[in-house]
């Protein structure tokens, strides 16, 4: 099985695809520590974030975990660690 890790890089190209984005938010900055309530992000925008991650690249993760992850980070955690924040 060839272990890999979802980036900051997707988890920003998922997002963006997924629900947009807001005009007034940088996701090209350091965005890992910003709530995604900040981002503009809600969270049916997660709940599909994270189908699209499952998706795209065939894992699965607590989606519980997932809906309460309030960062880029936690929410990475979750994805690649199976842990939350």
């Amino acid at each position: 099985m060839i272990e890999f890790e979802v980036t900051i890089e997707d988890l920003k190209r998922i997002l963006q695809e997924g629900a947009g984005a807001d005009e007034n938010v940088d996701l090209g900055g350091d965005i890992l520590d910003t709530e995604f309530e900040k981002l503009g992000y809600d969270s049916l925008a997660l709940l599909e974030t994270a189908a699209r991650v499952t998706r795209e690249f065939d894992i699965t993760f607590d989606d519980d975990a997932a809906s309460v992850a309030v960062t880029p980070r936690g929410l990475l955690k979750v994805v690649n660690d199976g842990t939350s924040e």
